[in-house]
């Protein structure tokens, strides 16, 4: 499934005020950040990550190495990612 421009515009507002739920440091994508934003994913649906201004790794870099979680790439602004996979059980967000 791909998200089209309307479902993207629709997440983008829903994501606006959400505040990064996961940071990615010095070391950039871990398994340890991989696991954390799957269970953020799970949990919320769609969150926001920021890239440190030590982080080696760009936005794209990012998207690139999650691309496994079968997470939709909504906006990059700057050094921030927003994400979205809809929960396997009882999903929140209704797209258009």
């Amino acid at each position: 499934m791909t998200l089209t421009g309307k479902q993207k515009r629709f997440l983008r507002g829903l994501g606006h005020h959400l505040k990064p739920v996961v940071f990615v440091g010095q070391h950039g994508i871990t398994d340890g950040v991989i696991k954390k934003v799957d269970e953020e994913l799970e949990n919320h649906e769609l969150i926001k990550i920021k890239l440190g201004q030590n982080s080696d790794d760009g936005t794209a870099d990012v998207v690139e190495d999650l691309a496994e979680l079968n997470a939709h790439h909504v906006q990059s602004i700057g050094r921030v990612v927003l994400m979205y996979r809809p929960r396997e059980k009882d999903p929140e967000i209704e797209l258009p």
